[in-house]
């Protein structure tokens, strides 16, 4: 198909894990009855973002995948013929836990699932924490509207990360976030830092000429100290923002992408075929030295 809708969930969170699903397949419904073929949940969805602290207690927010949460979803997804993307908490084995997202196709099929790859240690980002890094590499799901790319939050720094996931033949990639701002800070570094958080994935889809889907939380959680800054956004092949939240409110919305502009802006800004392959074995290093 040349022309998809993708929705975007924008949505706050609470501690009630059956509430914050609940609010999470209302706004799928209504994402849908907008014309959404394929709805992009926000990382970690079904719960507060448990790791701005380090607490054992936490663990028990997770659930094997696919299991409930996918078995609820799948059904939505074949109840309204949408495909969505689904940010978990996976419990792969006693002491063994991913930050994962789960693919359900437009007939509730459940595709697969791509775990969290980069993981962050930083202040209230506690994530080395609970997860163990992706094992599964980088993946592309069919669906029924499109070929996506889904890769998580942390993973939004990597150009490698993008341009892999690309180069598997993803036509645009999702990246389910929850990122914020410490309530410290003031109003110069807030800019600068969303600034930068969006710069660097439309320059992946500048640099693969793909359309980039970023769906980020909003609102205060836990003791307050940081404030997630919401702002998901759509960029087209080129960078060009498509659709851009607010940094306050819960908001659904649906963007029409026009998937032929990949083999346009390909086609005239051809960074593909100038790509020197031979040239980059040094990447792989950790530092050239």
């Amino acid at each position: 198909m040349s022309m998809v809708n993708v929705g975007l969930v924008q949505m706050s969170c609470s501690a009630d894990r059956s509430a914050n699903l609940e609010k999470a397949i209302l706004r799928v419904r209504e994402a849908a009855s907008l014309g959404a073929q394929i709805v992009c949940l926000q990382e970690l969805f079904t719960s507060l973002y448990f790791c701005d602290v380090e607490d054992h207690d936490n663990f028990s927010l997770a659930e094997a995948i696919p299991g409930p949460s996918t078995d609820i979803l799948g059904s939505l997804a074949k109840e309204l013929g949408v495909v969505i993307i689904a940010s978990l908490f996976e419990k792969r084995a006693q002491g063994l836990y991913h930050n994962t997202t789960a693919i359900l196709d437009a007939d509730g099929t459940y595709l697969g699932k791509y775990r969290k790859m980069h993981i962050p240690d930083d202040p209230a980002y506690y994530e080395k924490f609970y997860f163990t890094p992706g094992d599964l590499g980088y993946k592309v799901f069919v669906t029924k509207f499109a070929t996506i790319g889904v890769l998580i939050c942390w993973d939004q720094w990597y150009p490698e990360a993008a341009r892999i996931t690309a180069l598997m033949g993803a036509e645009i990639l999702f990246y389910p976030t929850a990122i914020g701002w410490a309530t410290n800070q003031n109003e110069a570094t807030n800019s600068e830092q969303y600034n930068a958080w969006q710069i660097i994935q439309r320059s992946h889809s500048v640099a693969n000429g793909v359309h980039v889907v970023s769906v980020n939380r909003v609102g205060f959680e836990q003791n307050g100290a940081m404030k997630f800054w919401g702002g998901s956004f759509v960029s087209n092949p080129f960078g060009g923002i498509l659709y851009q939240a607010s940094h306050e409110n819960e908001e659904v919305n649906v963007v029409a992408l026009d998937l032929s502009k990949t083999d346009q802006y390909r086609t005239h800004w051809p960074f593909y075929r100038d790509r020197r392959i031979d040239s980059y074995g040094p990447i792989t290093q950790r530092y050239i030295d």
